[in-house]
């Protein structure tokens, strides 16, 4: 009995978390999807912006099949970074949008190629002939890997969790119990700390 098809899985999963990743903008105000979090400035539009230069390079260039726009944020001469933050003059749209057409860039390369079909990253030094199984599952890694900081991120702005707006993917219960689930959290931490200090 033959399984699913690997390739649709793995395409599965990334359309699944490219969903995932924009629902965390669900609501939010230009500042809060913009603002800086982290000590490293890492921020809801910046990694929409940084994954639609991953998925043009890694889905583009990497099979000779490159993204039709310029991504300035990726040139030599670029500022550091310039790919994981949203410049005040960038709208909201307009990265969410080249995100999609990215995402559509890449579905179609992803549709067009066999799993074995051979790309090459010039960047990965040593390694750089590659497949796209490789790079689906490196994408599918990295897109996951963000979404995960989007988790975090979002639940620190206005305590919104959950996978996306059909599957919360947690227990549900109230205020109370998650105040109370946390601070157990919280007493274990400190217990272990006190047991390695003695």
């Amino acid at each position: 009995m033959a399984g699913p098809d690997p390739k649709d899985v793995l395409h599965r999963y990334l359309r699944s978390v490219r969903e995932a990743l924009l629902w965390k903008f669900d609501g939010l105000s230009e500042y809060d999807v913009r603002r800086p979090l982290t000590p490293t400035g890492t921020n809801l539009l910046g990694l929409v912006k940084h994954l639609s230069i991953v998925e043009a390079w890694y889905f583009g260039t990497c099979f000779q099949r490159p993204f039709p726009e310029h991504l300035p944020w990726w040139d030599d001469d670029a500022d550091a970074n310039a790919d994981c933050w949203a410049t005040a003059d960038e709208t909201r749209a307009e990265i969410v949008d080249r995100y999609l057409r990215v995402a559509a860039h890449a579905d179609a390369t992803i549709d067009a190629l066999d799993l074995d079909a051979p790309g090459r990253v010039p960047w990965w030094v040593g390694s750089e002939d590659v497949t796209l199984h490789q790079l689906l599952v490196h994408v599918v890694a990295e897109t996951n890997r963000h979404a995960g900081h989007a988790d975090i991120l979002r639940e620190q702005l206005d305590g919104a969790v959950g996978m996306n707006a059909r599957n919360p993917n947690l227990p549900e219960h109230d205020e109370a119990w998650w105040a109370a689930y946390r601070a157990r959290v919280e007493e274990a931490a400190r217990s272990a700390a006190s047991a390695e200090a003695d």
